[in-house]
């Protein structure tokens, strides 16, 4: 069944570069309405290949994030869109993360923060997830061969990491064996014929989120 479109504010968010472009999208329910019990922050692919706030997977999480009562922020990372400041190599996008997420607890105070991302901003995600310790985390696709992640240590929290089979930018087997070597590793939900940028797979990839999220 079709969602109602979500209410939608832009605004720009105070990053630690300058403003962040952002997004909020608030489902049309009372419930939501009378106070969120839970947020989503959703971060982009990378910035120096056309990753934005509206890439499709980023969309698709958020609205995965919507079906289950949880309003989302999504952002520009610095130097995309009308965010200010340069890139920088991961590092400062996941303070630009961190930032959100601050904004995030204080729109929505004592609400659950569910953390997700799309392969740079998946990695970014775990990143950040390490010091802003979220109540659930998704990452697909994550680029943790591309992105350092050696000094993450990941918090013992619900975790779905989905991969594509045939995705030809980031190899799932060193991935998932990354995954495994975790202390907490993830549910992992592997989609066969599936490549990189989810071609044809959103729905997939959104069974696949909503599972986890029951």
């Amino acid at each position: 069944m079709a969602l109602t479109a979500p209410d939608s504010e832009r605004l720009t968010l105070a990053g630690p570069a300058g403003g962040l472009e952002a997004l909020i999208e608030t489902p049309r329910t009372a419930t939501v309405r009378a106070g969120a019990k839970q947020f989503g922050v959703v971060l982009h692919p990378h910035p120096l290949h056309g990753g934005t706030l509206d890439n499709k997977v980023v969309h698709t999480l958020s609205r995965a994030f919507h079906e289950h009562g949880a309003p989302t922020l999504r952002f520009n990372f610095r130097g995309v869109g009308r965010s200010a400041g340069v890139f920088a190599d991961g590092i400062g996008e996941t303070e630009d993360a961190l930032a959100a997420i601050a904004a995030g607890r204080e729109r929505w105070p004592g609400a659950q923060v569910w953390l997700g991302g799309f392969s740079f901003g998946a990695a970014v995600a775990l990143r950040a997830a390490s010091r802003a310790q979220p109540h659930r985390l998704i990452t697909v696709a994550p680029a943790v061969t591309r992105i350092d992640v050696s000094d993450v240590a990941v918090p013992d929290v619900p975790w779905l990491l989905v991969h594509g089979e045939d995705d030809d930018v980031v190899d799932h087997h060193e991935t998932l064996a990354w995954a495994a070597r975790q202390p907490h590793p993830p549910r992992v939900a592997l989609l066969p014929a599936t490549g990189h940028y989810f071609h044809g797979k959103l729905i997939e990839l959104r069974l696949a989120v909503d599972e986890f999220l029951r």
